[in-house]
């Protein structure tokens, strides 16, 4: 439910389509102090900002916004910005309902805002830890009634959680829904049914998760023993006035009237309020003047005119307090929102997606200005190029500012490169099946003649892969942009790294074990080898008995063939059977329930009988091929076949096609 996590989605999508074979290699580095030395960076400063004006402001956005709905073919918008306390502009484009030729209101109208949701989860832990009810760096248990630990059993922190680090797979089941019981009323059943797998040690890794942030709002309702959605309304709604906000599902009839369509395409028609089972990672619903109220409130140490729900030391705490797995300059995760360095300003806030809906809150804290903006289309090619450009140029026209920049030797710029190549994939590790996406969707560092490097998930506005120039030893800067890239070496190896905007998500290698650049060619051949196999077989058939002729081989050779032919055909029904349901799931969320549970399970049973089965089948095969003399062609594809065999296992291991649960 946030932008990466759409990027991702939309990313694999391309992948699985183009095919894209990732490069094998690992190099190793030594460690750098590019914190330290990223300091004392030269700077290029920016220069011709223009006034921050209602008027000036006004005219920008009636230039650019109506002219990218339409182009991105999205229904509505809305942008509101705050500057010193109070809104200076908010403005509605398009409709809120397409049919009824419904204009978008900036005051009324309801949008649903995603992952911005966690917000509010985060500024309600941060109240409870105010009133001394959550300590930041106890273990998470002391506040729950059922038992979640860490990767080998280390303690798990709220500060773990509001980093993204608490080491969880993802949970992408019942995520989304139509039907209202599947809404869990307490949170605990949902987050009981899907506790995921702890992959890595608390702190170490940041990898999104929607269930971290449930997980801490039911925390909230347990120490303050008050229903999450009704503490929110009490702690942040009633005291900033925000009329025209809920985290109810359905909306209370109240708001109802007032909500936006969604639609995947402003051209198309339009589709159901999405409810969020993970209630406090994405359910909120508000409108543009509620959100220029949270924003005010952050802006001036927790407080607005109609009331206060931090401190201000708090304020300054979430702002300050970066979980630096990587060196700065590239954006961090901070107790709950994401940084981000524009133009050398200070960047806080969220992202947020549902299918449908998209939105984005900055706040510029040391400029007193915030913005937020959201639409209601997931639109044409992307929607995120509409948003990227709004919030990038907005930055470029009215907050101007020094850029590090600096430059590291041609000759170890290089070297430097060469280390990062290798095969990676995101952090964002998923359980059961879905594993089987990370296979299409990892890809290599590109190492350029000129010392540069590209990444293909880190792209521009033109969606061209950003290319990088170091600047300081393992620190790139985007080749005519502010976009920052950093990775992190240990032992002499690069052990991740990320870029800007990507906040709250780690690239890390890939285990050759499980690496694309041999098993994506190995499952082409695979698949290649086995569809031959079944194609040839009546083929093969009907011209025996046309011809009289009869089939080659001994008695058991034949029976053997028979045997891999039905291991073929089945392994190409079960693998083709998971591939089919993992798309279909991935194009539409509310697919990923729990109602296509027995189909999962069919598929796992049926996994661990058929590829080990098919593999069995193929050796036998061949061993008497050998064993018996057949002839050299028959003995090369019966080799051919158990090798096939054996990749498809492993596939089905290594990603989880054979598994035991429908936890994912």
């Amino acid at each position: 439910m946030n932008m990466n996590a759409h990027r991702l989605a939309v990313s694999i999508r391309i992948l699985i389509v183009a095919l894209l074979a990732p490069l094998l290699g690992l190099a190793a580095a030594e460690p750098a102090m590019a914190q330290s030395e990223a300091a004392s960076l030269a700077s290029t400063s920016p220069t011709g900002a223009s006034p921050l004006t209602a008027a000036d402001l006004s005219t920008w956005l009636d230039g650019y916004m109506p002219y990218a709905i339409e182009a991105g073919d999205i229904a509505g918008a809305v942008v509101v910005v705050v500057k010193d306390g109070q809104v200076l502009l908010r403005r509605g484009y398009g409709y809120s309902d397409v049919s009824r030729r419904r204009p978008v209101d900036p005051a009324n109208t309801l949008f649903r805002t995603g992952s911005i949701s966690k917000a509010f989860t985060w500024i309600s832990v941060m109240q409870q830890v105010e009133r001394g009810k959550i300590d930041l760096d106890a273990d998470i248990n002391a506040y729950l009634d059922f038992t979640v630990t860490g990767l080998g059993g280390a303690p798990i922190t709220m500060r773990h959680l509001m980093t993204h680090s608490a080491g969880f797979e993802e949970a992408l089941g019942d995520l989304f829904s139509l039907r209202t019981d599947r809404i869990a009323p307490d949170l605990r059943s949902y987050l009981v049914k899907y506790l995921p797998r702890r992959v890595f040690a608390p702190g170490t890794v940041a990898a999104y998760s929607n269930y971290g942030t449930t997980l801490a709002g039911y925390i909230v309702q347990r120490v303050s023993g008050e229903p999450y959605e009704a503490y929110v309304e009490r702690h942040i709604f009633q005291p900033l006035g925000m009329v025209h906000s809920s985290f109810r599902q359905p909306l209370p009839s109240r708001l109802r009237p007032l909500m936006s369509q969604g639609y995947r395409l402003g051209s198309g028609e339009p589709r159901p309020f999405e409810m969020i089972t993970a209630v406090p990672a994405g359910a909120h619903t508000g409108s543009g003047d509620d959100m220029a109220r949270l924003m005010i409130a952050l802006l001036n140490d927790g407080a607005s005119s109609r009331g206060r729900i931090l401190q201000p030391a708090t304020v300054r705490q979430i702002y300050g307090t970066p979980h630096s797995l990587l060196p700065a300059p590239v954006d961090r995760m901070l107790l709950g929102l994401y940084e981000e360095n524009l133009n050398g300003h200070h960047v806080v806030g969220h992202g947020g997606d549902t299918f449908l809906f998209h939105s984005e809150m900055m706040i510029f804290p040391d400029d007193g200005i915030g913005l937020f903006m959201a639409i209601n289309s997931s639109g044409r090619d992307g929607y995120s190029n509409i948003q990227k450009a709004l919030l990038g140029r907005f930055a470029d026209r009215y907050l101007p500012g020094k850029v590090p920049d600096g430059n590291v030797d041609a000759a170890a710029a290089k070297v430097h490169a060469r280390m990062m190549r290798g095969t990676y994939e995101s952090s964002v590790r998923y359980g059961n099946f879905f594993s089987l996406m990370k296979l299409f969707s990892q890809a290599s560092i590109n190492v350029h003649d000129d010392g540069t490097i590209s990444f293909p998930a880190f792209r521009n506005l033109a969606e061209a892969p950003k290319r990088w120039r170091e600047i300081s030893p393992f620190l790139w800067r985007e080749v005519g942009g502010e976009d920052f890239l950093a990775a992190k070496v240990e032992d002499g190896e690069v052990a991740m790294f990320s870029a800007s905007k990507w906040t709250g998500t780690m690239i890390l290698p890939v285990p050759w074990w499980r690496s694309s650049g041999w098993l994506v060619p190995g499952l082409f051949l695979a698949l290649g080898a086995l569809s031959l196999t079944v194609l040839a077989w009546p083929i093969v058939a009907i011209r025996r008995r046309q011809q009289a002729v009869a089939a080659a081989g001994t008695v058991r050779q034949r029976k053997a063939l028979f045997g891999v032919r039905l291991g073929a055909v089945a392994v190409l029904l079960v693998f083709g059977a998971f591939f089919v349901t993992m798309t279909m799931m991935l194009s539409d969320p509310l697919s990923i329930s729990s109602d296509l549970d027995w189909w999962i399970w069919a598929l796992h049973i049926l996994s661990l009988i058929v590829f080990p089965t098919a593999l069995l089948l193929a050796i036998r095969c061949a061993w008497l091929n050998f064993k018996e003399g057949a002839p050299a062609g028959m003995r090369i594809w019966s080799v051919i076949l158990a090798a096939s065999s054996f990749i498809m296992l492993w596939i089905a291991i290594a990603f989880k096609l054979i598994w035991f649960s429908v936890v994912y």
